[in-house]
């Protein structure tokens, strides 16, 4: 049978080894070695715990956007005239009105003449061989940004032309429109510039735009307009 005094003697030595144990886990300087609380899932040697990774601050970024980029201004697909085409003043010797018209087809320019030896003259497109006029006819109707309808004369050369086409940007006849007399011709603008200076039309005057525009500021229904005929001559290009 257990002894008593025995027994006692044995608890007395077991909480002493348990404080002394507790003593040790929980002195020594901070260099001592961690108590291992499961040592049947240590680390395999070698084995370095994952270090938190801690990122540095970084302000705000918004998302990156395609910085805008205009559109190419019209003025850069603008057709380049040759001097000689451009609007002017000029001297221009003639016995007719101010305000009278010369079409002078074969140098390709219009003349609105202003009297005391001096005209505005324009760059212009002309009929095409065997389409030229001369004559002497008036200004019947204006219009700005007229609608186009082909004649049955120039649908049968060309039946692939629309029938109507309504007055824009896109209209062959331009920004503006002066009719002459009863015939089918006009003096017009035109969407194609590069044809300035040009024979490639059915008969009609054609101006730039801009030009079509100043002299339909000038000029007034019953304008007189003179066309001159075509001739062999070449365009004088000093003039």
């Amino acid at each position: 049978m257990l002894n008593l005094d025995t027994f006692k003697t044995f608890s007395r030595a077991f909480a002493f080894g348990a404080v002394a144990v507790s003593a040790i886990a929980f002195s020594g300087t901070a260099k001592a070695a961690p108590v291992q609380l499961f040592p049947l899932f240590a680390p395999p040697p070698g084995y370095a715990a994952p270090q938190p990774q801690f990122q540095p601050f970084q302000p705000f970024q918004p998302a990156y956007q395609q910085p805008y980029q205009a559109s190419p201004s019209e003025d850069q697909d603008a057709v380049e005239m040759p001097a000689r085409f451009r609007r002017q003043t000029v001297s221009y010797a003639t016995r007719e009105a101010p305000g009278t018209i010369v079409i002078d087809t074969p140098n390709t320019y219009l003349y609105y003449v202003l009297g005391n030896g001096q005209a505005i003259r324009y760059g212009i497109g002309v009929g095409r061989d065997g389409f030229t006029w001369s004559g002497v006819q008036s200004v019947t109707k204006k219009a700005e940004w007229p609608d186009w309808t082909p004649p049955p004369e120039m649908i049968a050369r060309q039946p692939y032309l629309p029938r109507h086409m309504s007055g824009g940007p896109g209209n062959p006849l331009g920004a503006r429109a002066m009719y002459l007399g009863g015939t089918i011709y006009r003096i017009h603008g035109t969407n194609a510039p590069n044809t300035i200076g040009q024979r490639v039309s059915s008969g009609c005057i054609r101006l730039t735009n801009e030009d079509v525009t100043d002299l339909y500021s000038r000029v007034n229904v019953g304008t007189k307009v003179i066309v001159l005929p075509q001739t062999d001559r070449r365009a004088d290009l000093s003039r």
